[in-house]
């Protein structure tokens, strides 16, 4: 049995808030249109008028606060920080620990669908021997993990999470996930914090290749990286006004439901539907539910982390520590990075051109779960 460290907790559905936020939405005040294609120019009238019907009529938290808490839940301290976790023992003698961990403008409800599978195979038609002990950290000052004093850099953050492991859950072994900011985590979990660690896989590099340093480029290699330099110019202006001006952006999140879920619900559109004009391929429910994360817990650290992104930029110098496995899936934000990039700074255990878009535990639920099992699973018992 794992050790659970840290204090039991429970997420409660606050009557207060809730009232607050129906009054919010019910007085919301909504811009014009602007002329132009569905989602081309930011989240559309029509789409956010539906979403605040639903959110005021149909919608409820309470039901989402019940299914949450039917998982064990920590707060756990670590170096000065409290973070949340979400556990679920996995089934068996030994089931693997498996940390997956989400980034902006996601959460750990990106999974929550795929807990069970994970660590109870043998309920979906699997083997037992396949378990994983899943485990679900939040980034400080995302999910219910509490704000940190500062902003963290994805190096303090991977720093937290090994001695959450290794300190907290006493683990001799484990495997990691990431996808978005929990690539960078992972990654710099397995360049710099190797202890315990068998294997990580994730759904982006986690860091630039040093092509000055190492062999010179293929034509592969060139033409992906203009690719994502051009994707850069259409699709990394939030990450410019997260990075430079996160306080002024925070009023509006923090006042008002309507701007905070316009905000993160363009980029589930936009990351898995680039170029179309159709909605977010996700239910208004669990888009909401995601939301509500951000409303409950502030909507100011989560942009903390976009003030490294610059330093997260400067290519790494060396290969990862341990063996590292990539589903790269074909519709995400920026084109998919090619295998001979990867093994710059890994040594690629496997390589896959796999699932939707940038929610893979959303848009691709069973293929997630078959790569995190066909994948993590030998490195685990290597």
């Amino acid at each position: 049995m794992i050790d659970l460290p840290g204090t039991p907790y429970r997420l409660a559905a606050d009557p207060e808030m809730l009232a607050d936020l129906e009054a919010r939405l019910r007085a919301a005040r909504f811009p014009a249109q602007q002329a132009g294609a569905d989602w081309e120019t930011g989240t559309p009238l029509d789409y956010m008028r539906r979403l605040r019907d639903y959110w005021v009529e149909q919608f409820d938290w309470p039901q989402w606060v019940a299914r949450i808490n039917a998982f064990e839940q920590r707060i756990v301290p670590v170096r000065g920080e409290r973070i949340h976790v979400l556990v679920e023992p996995g089934s068996g003698s030994d089931p693997v620990p498996l940390v997956l961990t989400a980034g902006w403008p996601g959460s750990f409800l990106e999974f929550i669908d795929i807990i069970d599978r994970l660590a109870h195979p043998e309920r979906h038609g699997g083997r037992i021997e396949d378990a994983f002990t899943v485990i679900l950290p939040s980034l400080p000052g995302y999910g219910l993990s509490p704000a940190p004093a500062k902003p963290l850099t994805p190096r303090d953050i991977a720093a937290l999470w090994s001695a959450l492991m290794v300190d907290g859950f006493k683990v001799n072994r484990y495997l990691a996930y990431g996808s978005d900011w929990g690539c960078l985590v992972t990654a710099t979990l397995a360049h710099e914090f190797p202890e315990a660690l068998s294997g990580i896989m994730m759904t982006g590099s986690g860091g630039t290749p040093d092509f000055a340093a190492g062999p010179p480029m293929t034509a592969e290699e060139q033409q992906w990286l203009q690719a994502f330099q051009a994707a850069m110019v259409s699709e990394s202006g939030y990450q410019a006004i997260q990075g430079t001006k996160p306080q002024t952006l925070a009023y509006a999140q923090t006042d008002s439901p309507i701007g905070l879920a316009a905000w993160i619900v363009e980029k589930f559109q936009g990351w898995t539907r680039h170029g179309s004009g159709e909605d977010p391929p996700f239910a208004m429910d669990v888009l909401l539910a995601n939301v509500m994360l951000y409303w409950i817990n502030g909507s100011l650290a989560p942009s903390w982390l976009y003030m490294f992104l610059d330093a997260a930029r400067v290519p790494r110098r060396g290969k990862a520590k341990v063996p590292a496995a990539f589903m790269v899936p074909p519709r995400d934000l920026f084109p998919p990075i090619p295998r001979s990039c990867l093994e710059r700074l890994y040594d690629v255990a496997d390589y896959s051109l796999a699932g939707l878009g940038h929610f893979p535990g959303m848009d691709s639920p069973d293929i997630l779960v078959a790569e995190l099992r066909r994948m993590l699973m030998p490195l685990a018992r290597r």
